[in-house]
C-alpha cells in the first residue's frame, strides 16, 4: 500500500494515511435554558516531571486545552526535578523512579487507580516510556480514546520498546498517534498501515522568550564572565546531545567559555573530559532552569550550540533561534527542516563529530553580521510557523475527532 500525506488546508499540516470526509468541529455549547454541559476531561500522561522539551510541550498543550474549556489533569510517573514547576491539577504516580519491582507495581497501581478515578474522557500520553506504560494503563483503566505523542527519538528507544510500540498502534491501543516534523513522518513510512494510518503530523508550538534584564545583568545572575565569548547550550546532560562536542571546541579556542544550563546522567562525564581537556575553568555548568529564566539564560550567549545526536524537533534550538542568538545545529535533516522560515537556515547546520569544523562554524557566527543578521531575520519568522494556537488547535480537533463517536458511551459511564 502505498503512503499518502494529506494536507488540512485551514491548518497547514499534515496527515499520513486515511483522512475524514471533514473535520470534526468542537462540541457545541447547550441552550442557556439547559442543564450545563460537562466539561471534556482530559488526562495528560507524561513520564518524569522536569524543565526538558517534552515536558514543555504537554504543558502547553495543557495549558492551551483548558484555556479552551476542557478539564485538564496531569499524571507524572514521578518527580525528576524539585524546580520544576507543576502545572494546576497535577498527580505524581511514585515520589521517585521505582528502582525495584515491587516500587515499580506500585508505581503502576497508583497510575491506574489514578485513571480510573478521573474517568477520562480522552488520554494524551508522551514520551516513549509514557506512551507505552500509560498507553497500556489507560487502555486497562478506561474506555477513553489514548492519543500518543511521538516526542523521543527512534534512536532514544530500545528495540524492545520500539517493538511494543509498533504493536500498541497496530493493534489500535493508540486512536491517533502524532509527530511533529516531516522527518519523523519518513521515520515511519515503512510501517504497516495499521500503524500509519493513524499518524498525524503537528509541528510543535514555543513559547516565546523574552529577556527581562541586559546581556550584563543576565550574565551576572548566571555567574558568567562579562567580557568572555561564551557559547551555551541548554539541554538535558544526556549522551545523545552529544555536548562533549562543545567542550572538545574549547580546546581549539583558549578564548571561548561554554555555559551548559541542564541536569542529567552525563553530567560526571563530561565533567571528567573537560578535566581531561584542561578546559574545566572554562565551562560553566549551570544546573537545571525553569522555563521562566530560558529567556535569560539565552541572553547571556554569544553563540548556541546544539551538537544533539537524534530530535524529533529541537524546540531548544527553535527557542534560541527566535531569540536572536546565533545557533551552530548538528547537521540533522530534521534540524535542518525545523530550523528555517521561508526557505532561509534559521541556524548553521555542520557535523558536530568535528571539532575543527564546529569551531570554524561558531566563529563564522561571531565574525559575520551579515550572517547573523540573516540567521536573526529567519529566527523571528519561526514564531509564525509555530505558534502554540495553532498547535492546540489541532488538537482541539483531534480530541473532538475522538472523543465524538464515543460520546454517549463515555458519558453513560460517567453519569452511573
Amino acid at each position: 500500500m502505498t503512503m499518502t500525506i494529506t494536507t488540512d488546508t485551514r491548518t497547514g499540516h499534515d496527515r499520513i494515511g486515511e483522512t475524514d470526509a471533514a473535520s470534526p468541529q468542537p462540541t457545541p455549547a447547550r441552550d442557556a435554558g439547559a442543564a450545563p454541559a460537562r466539561r471534556t476531561r482530559v488526562v495528560v500522561i507524561q513520564t518524569q516531571a522536569e524543565n526538558a522539551g517534552a515536558q514543555e510541550i504537554s504543558r502547553l498543550v495543557g495549558a492551551g486545552l483548558a484555556a479552551r474549556g476542557y478539564d485538564v489533569h496531569n499524571l507524572f510517573f514521578f518527580r525528576q526535578s524539585r524546580s520544576f514547576d507543576e502545572p494546576a491539577q497535577t498527580t505524581y504516580c511514585a515520589a521517585r523512579r521505582p528502582g525495584d519491582p515491587l516500587s515499580f507495581l506500585r508505581f503502576l497501581g497508583a497510575l491506574y487507580a489514578r485513571i480510573r478515578t478521573l474517568r477520562p474522557d480522552v488520554v494524551l500520553t508522551f514520551q516513549h516510556y509514557g506512551n507505552a506504560i500509560g498507553g497500556i494503563a489507560a487502555r486497562l483503566a478506561s474506555p477513553a480514546p489514548v492519543i500518543a505523542n511521538q516526542v523521543s527519538a527512534r534512536l532514544t528507544m530500545p528495540a524492545w520498546l520500539r517493538g511494543v510500540d509498533r504493536i500498541m498502534g497496530q493493534l489500535g491501543v493508540f486512536e491517533t498517534i502524532t509527530v511533529n516534523s516531516h522527518d519523523m513522518l519518513r521515520d515511519y513510512s515503512r510501517y504497516p498501515d495499521g500503524y500509519r494510518r493513524r499518524l498525524q503530523h503537528v509541528p510543535h508550538g514555543f513559547d516565546q522568550k523574552h529577556a527581562t534584564m541586559s546581556k550584563a545583568d543576565a550574565r551576572r545572575q548566571f555567574g558568567l564572565r562579562p567580557d568572555a565569548v561564551i557559547l551555551g547550550s541548554a539541554a538535558r546532560l544526556h549522551p545523545l546531545k552529544q555536548l562533549d562536542a562543545a567542550i572538545r571546541v574549547l580546546a581549539q579556542r583558549p578564548d571561548w567559555r561554554l555555559a551548559l544550563a541542564g541536569q542529567g546522567p552525563d553530567e560526571a562525564r563530561l565533567r571528567e573530559l573537560a578535566d581531561g581537556l584542561g578546559v574545566s575553568d572554562r565551562i560553566t555548568f549551570i544546573g537545571e532552569i525553569s522555563p521562566e529564566q530560558v529567556a535569560n539564560f539565552l541572553a547571556c550567549l554569544d553563540v548556541f550550540v546544539f551538537p544533539s545526536l537524534a530530535e524529533t524537533f529541537g524546540l531548544a534550538a527553535v527557542e534560541a533561534a527566535h531569540a536572536g542568538v546565533p545557533v551552530v545545529a548538528n547537521d540533522l535533516p530534521v534540524l535542518r527542516e525545523v530550523l528555517s522560515a521561508q526557505g532561509e537556515p534559521a541556524a548553521l547546520f555542520v557535523d558536530a563529530a568535528d571539532p575543527a569544523a564546529m569551531a570554524n562554524a561558531i566563529a563564522r557566527a561571531l565574525d559575520d553580521d551579515a550572517l547573523r543578521a540573516q540567521l536573526r531575520r529567519a529566527g523571528d519568522g519561526l514564531k509564525s510557523r509555530y505558534a502554540v494556537d495553532a498547535m492546540v488547535d489541532e488538537y482541539v480537533r483531534i480530541i473532538e475527532g475522538a472523543t465524538q463517536p464515543a460520546a454517549r458511551r463515555q458519558g453513560a459511564g460517567r453519569d452511573r
